[in-house]
């Protein structure tokens, strides 16, 4: 299934992901952000199980922000399967 998340306080402007059917993570995309590192990331985190992803992005924070881009994946994601 394909996802949508809008994301809040970086600066990239949202994640485009899809959750197969044993829960792992594929095609992620983020639109706009820093294309070197958050293309690093998505491929990092390609076929991974989303609890994975989640215990090892969340709460990961860019400079002075309260929040990262690999943060706001941990966010979709637990938003995602809270749904």
């Amino acid at each position: 299934m394909e996802y949508t998340y809008k994301t809040q306080g970086t600066c990239a402007r949202s994640i485009n992901f899809e959750i197969d059917e044993n829960g792992c993570l594929k095609n992620v995309k983020f639109s706009g952000g820093c294309n070197g590192n958050l293309s690093g990331i998505a491929s990092l985190v390609e076929g991974m199980k989303i609890d994975e992803v989640i215990n090892k992005l969340e709460g990961i924070k860019c400079g002075f922000k309260s929040t990262s881009c690999p943060d706001q994946l941990a966010k979709a994601l637990k938003k995602t399967i809270s749904e």
